[in-house]
C-alpha cells in the first residue's frame, strides 16, 4: 500500500474510531459541559498526548508483543478499568446547581488545574485497553516492507492531528452559550449518566477476558 493509500485507510479508519462512544467521548463531554471550553480543549490536549504513547509502541513494535501477551493485557485491563471505574463514580456524585447560579453566564463548578485537565485525558486514552489491538489492527494494514519510518511517523502524526480537530470540535459545540446553557438545567442528571456509561465501560473492562 502507497503512501497517501495508506492515509486515506487510516484517515476513515480513526475518524470512525474517535467518534465512536466511549471513555475518551464521555470525558471530553463531561468538561466541556461543566467547566467550558477551555477545560474541554485541554481534556481534548491530553486524549491526543496519550494517543501518541499508544503509536511510539506500534512503531517501535511493542503492540503485537503486548496483544498476544495476556499477562500484559491482564494489568492494562485492571488499571485501565479501574480508572474508569474512578472517573464515572466522580460523575455519579454531580449535584444540582442551584437556581440562582443558573442564571450566570460562568460554570459554578470550579475547574481541574491545566495540568489536571491534560493528565487526566492522557490517563483516560493511555489506559484503554482496547488501544493495542486497535492500532495492531491500523498499522497491519498500511504497514508494508518498503515503508519507511518517516511515513509511519507521518501516519501518527496524522492520527494525532484528527483525534485533537474531532474532540475540539465536539468542545466546540457544547461549550457553546446556547447550548451549554440548556444542557446546565439539566447537567447533574447528564453528568450522572454519563459517570454510569463510565462506570459500566470500566466493568466491562474488567469483566471480559
Amino acid at each position: 500500500m502507497d503512501f497517501f493509500s495508506g492515509l486515506l485507510v487510516i484517515t476513515m479508519v480513526h475518524l470512525l474510531a474517535a467518534a465512536s462512544p466511549g471513555p475518551d467521548f464521555v470525558l471530553v463531554s463531561q468538561q466541556a459541559l461543566n467547566h467550558g471550553k477551555r477545560a474541554g480543549l485541554l481534556c481534548s490536549l491530553g486524549i491526543t498526548l496519550g494517543l501518541a504513547i499508544h503509536i511510539a509502541y506500534s512503531i517501535a513494535g511493542l503492540a503485537t508483543i503486548i496483544a498476544h501477551s495476556t499477562e500484559l493485557l491482564w494489568a492494562i485491563k485492571i488499571i485501565g478499568g479501574s480508572y474508569l471505574l474512578y472517573l464515572g463514580y466522580s460523575g455519579l456524585k454531580s449535584k444540582a446547581i442551584p437556581i440562582g447560579e443558573l442564571q450566570t453566564k460562568t460554570a459554578p463548578k470550579q475547574a481541574l488545574s491545566a495540568r489536571k485537565q491534560i493528565a487526566t485525558g492522557i490517563l483516560c486514552n493511555a489506559l484503554n485497553p482496547k488501544a493495542p489491538i486497535y492500532f495492531v489492527s491500523v498499522f497491519t494494514i498500511i504497514i508494508s516492507p518498503e515503508l519507511p519510518l518517516v511515513a509511519l511517523l507521518a501516519y501518527g502524526v496524522w492520527m494525532m492531528i484528527l483525534q485533537f480537530l474531532w474532540f475540539s470540535t465536539l468542545t466546540l459545540f457544547l461549550s457553546n452559550p446556547r447550548v451549554n446553557t440548556q444542557f446546565r438545567k439539566f447537567g447533574h442528571w447528564l453528568d450522572r449518566i454519563l459517570g454510569g456509561a463510565m462506570m459500566m465501560l470500566g466493568i466491562k473492562v474488567l469483566l471480559n477476558r
